[in-house]
């Protein structure tokens, strides 16, 4: 027997929404600058707000990134 294993698995960001962390991840590449832009792009809103301080830090964190890919290619 042979047992796949998925290491790419997602940690759920926002209960309320059902929103993955990859999935706020990418809004913050797509060019979204803030979570509640990320949130109206995927169709949501917040709800309790308990995710809102993660979801800054992985927004910020995205853009940085980026801002350090487009240095590097100047």
């Amino acid at each position: 027997m042979v047992r796949i294993i998925d290491y790419n698995v997602y940690m759920i960001l926002c209960s309320c929404n059902a929103i993955r962390e990859d999935e706020v991840r990418a809004a913050a590449r797509r060019g979204c600058p803030c979570p509640d832009s990320a949130y109206r792009s995927l169709g949501c809103e917040f709800q309790c707000g308990s995710c809102r301080d993660d979801a800054e830090h992985i927004i910020a964190a995205e853009r940085a990134d980026l801002l350090r890919v487009d240095a590097q290619a100047a």
